[in-house]
Order: C-alpha cells, then structure tokens, then sequence
C-alpha cells in the first residue's frame, strides 16, 4: 500500500519523454545563443557598400543621316540598325513620295483626258484650324481618311486626298489680337483692316506650315500642289459665289434679330461662340478690355419721371448702362397698372414716349 504523501514513481516511459524535451530546450538556446553573438558581430563590424556596376547594352546607331538627300530614294546600303528606329525608318521616304507624285490623281495614267473605269474616289480633309497644332483627334481622322484613300487607290480608282486649312474666323482674330496686344501694344483698329489682315496670314504661314509638317509625319497621302486655305482668292470667290446663290434663292435672308455682340470684338458673334453662364446672384467677371472683374447679376431700379404730374415708372434692369440708349419704355397693353401712362412722354431729354 502506498502513501498520499509519498511521489509517485515516473515510469520508464515518461523518464525518456522529459530527457528528450530536455535536450531539445538545450538546442535551442544555443542555437539563439550564436545568433545574438552573429548580430553582435556585425553591428560591431564597419558596413561595406556594395558597389553594383549596371552593364549597358550599347545600341549601335544608323550611320544614315536623313536630310541629305532630299527627294530622292533612300539609300540603305551601308545596313539597317540593329533595333527599331523610327526615326531612322521613316526618314527620306515622304519627301521621294512626294516628288515622285504617287499621291497625285494624274499619277499611273497615260490618258486624263479619259475617264478611269475603275471610278474615282476623293475626300477633303477638314481644314483643321490654323489657331493651334495638331492633337490627337487629327492624327485618328487623318489616318482613317488615309486608309481609305490608299484603299482606294490601290484598288486602281483615280484617288485625290486633298490638303488644307481653316482660317477660323473669329478665333483666329482673337488670337492675332491678343498676340498683337502682346508683343506690340496695338488692336486690330490700331492696324485697320488691311494691315491686320497681313498679320493673320503671316499667322497662317508660321502655323500652316507647322501643320503641313505634322501630317507629313504621318505619312498623309495628300497631294500637295492642292493644298488650300480657306482664305485663298479662290476659296474666297468660291463662299462669295455661294452665299449670292443661296440669297437669291431665298435660303438665307436678312431680318432684324437679338444678335450677340460682343463688346470687345465690336462685332456679332455666333452662339457657337458664347459660353453661357448662369448667375445665381451678384457675381464678379473677367471682361475684356478691363483690368478687373465687372460686376454682373444685380437687379438694378430707377425711375421716369411723367411730364406734368409727380407719377414715375420703375424699370428694372441687370445692365443699367443700357438706359443711356433708351428711346422708349414699353409696357403691356393689357397691364391696368400703366394704362393712365399709355401716351404720355417722361421727363427725359430727349422726351421718352411710353
């Protein structure tokens, strides 16, 4: 019989259980014994810059300098690059297109006197406006007409990919304006018609060229003997003789209409050409022309005096530097308010009727 107070024997099981885990505990703290003494080790050592030498690939370039010979057929003898250069592709090769003529509608026919079998195919491109370059909008267009054009002609049709260039009207003006303003201090009205109209075409050389360079980087096949702005004589002649016809026919007339005018411009403009703004209440705008912002959306009130008698009409107006013209006050017929003012003129000198 065993005592309570008396340990237990551990069996020879549990003997070898416990040495094994003490071995294993052993281990272990020696195993996190070296690795404390390896960190120590190395913070006490000085830190050594490992020096990484990046090997370049060296690309040999074109020894072919483009330019060199222009209009004629490029010379490829001396090799290729190793790699893709645009640059180096593209070179020279627009320049022999084009003196060769291969976009010209006249180009691989004898007769063109006869007409072409095959038929015919042109396309115009939209002039874009000379106030800018080109953007990515042009290129996509450009190049959808291109294809078809280059489509077209090799399917043997007659094929013409006309070139030109818009004046833009009034955003050009705008923009030869400010430029003016600028760089010399003067308005269109300081120059007069004649001398502003030179500054707009020297404009329209320095952009329109610019263009012209930017679609023959992209390999347009226009032809350019037939490149056109639309304030050539021609083209001029060619509106004028549209509008005559059309106002013969009726199809535009003249009327007197609300009309935009723009102060600075002293013209009426399109509404294309109007950002329309509401005004929730007493707001400051940039006008042009003033050197700060004019104050709009407020509801301003006076009063006409009647002649003969102390009555007075309130009129109401967000533009009261329009009373200077006025020439008359309106009111509606049917209004019982001004019925007894029908007739009778105000105070104003001139008389202003009502």
């Amino acid at each position: 019989m065993v005592s309570a107070d008396q340990p237990r024997q551990k069996t020879e099981k549990e003997l070898k259980k416990e040495a094994e885990k003490a071995a294993k505990l052993a281990k272990f703290e020696e195993k996190q014994r070296k690795l404390k003494e390896k960190a120590a080790a190395a913070e006490a050592k000085p830190k050594e810059k490992k020096v990484v030498k990046e090997q370049r690939t060296v690309v040999e370039k074109p020894k072919y300098i483009p330019g060199q010979r222009p209009g004629e057929k490029k010379d490829i003898s001396q090799g290729l690059p190793n790699v893709y250069d645009p640059s180096y592709v593209e070179s020279d090769w627009y320049s022999w297109w084009e003196k060769q003529g291969f976009f010209k509608p006249e180009y691989g026919r004898g007769n063109n006197e006869k007409p072409n079998p095959k038929g015919h195919f042109t396309i115009c491109i939209p002039p874009p406006n000379v106030t800018g370059t080109l953007h990515v909008g042009h290129a996509l267009a450009t190049t959808v007409e291109d294809t078809l054009t280059r489509w077209n002609r090799m399917k043997g049709k007659t094929t013409l990919f006309n070139p030109g260039c818009d004046h833009a009207g009034i955003a050009t003006q705008v923009v030869v304006e400010k430029k003016l303003q600028r760089e010399k201090g003067l308005s269109r009205h300081d120059l007069g018609r004649d001398r502003f109209i030179q500054e707009v075409w020297k404009w329209k050389h320095e952009k329109g060229g610019v263009i012209y360079d930017q679609l023959r980087k992209m390999g347009a096949s226009v032809d350019w003997d037939r490149a056109c702005f639309m304030m050539d004589p021609k083209m001029v002649r060619a509106v004028t003789e549209a509008f005559v016809r059309m106002h013969e026919s009726g199809t535009i007339y003249r009327s007197n209409r609300l009309v935009n005018w723009s102060c600075a411009l002293r013209s009426a403009i399109s509404d294309i050409e109007v950002d329309k703004k509401e005004l929730p209440g007493r707001t400051l705008l940039p006008v042009p022309g003033y050197d700060e912002k004019v104050e709009f959306g407020v509801l301003v009130s006076f009063a006409y005096k009647i002649k003969g008698g102390e009555a007075e009409v309130v009129v109401s107006t967000t533009r009261v530097e329009t009373m200077l013209g006025d020439t008359a006050v309106a009111v509606h017929p049917e209004d019982p308010r001004y019925q007894h003012l029908i007739g009778k003129v105000g105070t104003t000198d001139p008389l202003m009727p009502f």
